[in-house]
């Protein structure tokens, strides 16, 4: 099992007050043409406004894989979970067809890369007041460059392909990092303009041009290659910044991006 680690940090560890918070975020509003999506990771007090907008869109599905990045350094550089992870309202289980259904050319069972990082873990309570029916499928990104992203892509869609699992691709991101308000949000146009397009080489220059502080970039990658596999396009749904709600001196950006059919 898999047990929280920033239950209690990053969102509430008790169940009614965490459901309280999610109440407030979160306004259902399931769109069937959703494939894919980008939504932030940090406190929710922070991003949950955010994360919450494009989770409320997020359509029912069998199988969410969740790509977040590794801020840790532990374990592996392209590691899957095979073990159920459990929340304040409840345990997920792991979709372990899908699991072993990856071709394991890169994806990888590890569990060390998951035991601490936080990137999957706050998207999994939104999961669970959303959906009722659901597994997940979580990866953790050491490695984010643009080869390893196509590769994990790959591997997603013939799992998907093998299973026949209904998927949604959830890549968990925050933006730029510790700027002030204004430059954070400049720069951020910059990199969600280059999403919006959908051209993924065109996206990293950018990423790299600017040395972008995305976080889960590679993720995001990850997110626009499996859109494009099948003839999908994105639409940015919300934008925020940690200076809406705390100093603006020093901002983290926010993006909900959704990909649709």
């Amino acid at each position: 099992m898999r047990r929280p680690t920033v239950a209690g940090s990053f969102y509430p560890s008790n169940k009614e007050k965490l459901l309280a918070m999610l109440r407030e975020f979160c306004n259902p509003m399931k769109d069937d043409r959703v494939i894919a999506c980008v939504s932030p990771h940090a406190g929710y007090i922070y991003s949950g406004k955010t994360a919450g907008k494009i989770h409320s869109l997020l359509p029912d599905a069998e199988t969410f894989v969740i790509i977040g990045p590794n801020h840790t350094g532990y374990g592996l550089p392209v590691a899957v979970s095979k073990e159920d992870w459990q929340t304040p309202l409840g345990v997920v289980k792991i979709d372990k067809e899908f699991v072993d259904a990856l071709p394991k050319r890169i994806i990888v069972p590890d569990e060390l890369a998951h035991r601490y990082e936080h990137s999957l873990e706050v998207q999994v309570p939104f999961l669970q007041y959303l959906h009722e029916k659901f597994k997940i499928v979580p990866i953790c990104l050491g490695m984010q460059d643009e080869e390893t992203a196509k590769e994990v892509t790959e591997e997603i869609l013939e799992a998907e392909a093998s299973t026949g699992k209904r998927v949604v691709v959830l890549a968990s991101s925050d933006m730029h990092h510790y700027l002030p308000d204004d430059e954070c949000r400049r720069l951020d146009k910059i990199v969600i303009d280059a999403i919006l397009s959908m051209d993924v080489k065109y996206y990293y220059k950018k990423i790299y041009e600017l040395q972008a502080s995305v976080c889960g970039y590679g993720c995001i990658a990850v997110a626009m290659n499996y859109a494009k596999e099948k003839n999908g396009y994105a639409e940015l749904v919300h934008y925020s910044t940690s200076g809406d709600v705390a100093d603006k001196s020093y901002v983290v950006g926010y993006a909900g991006i959704a990909f649709k059919l």
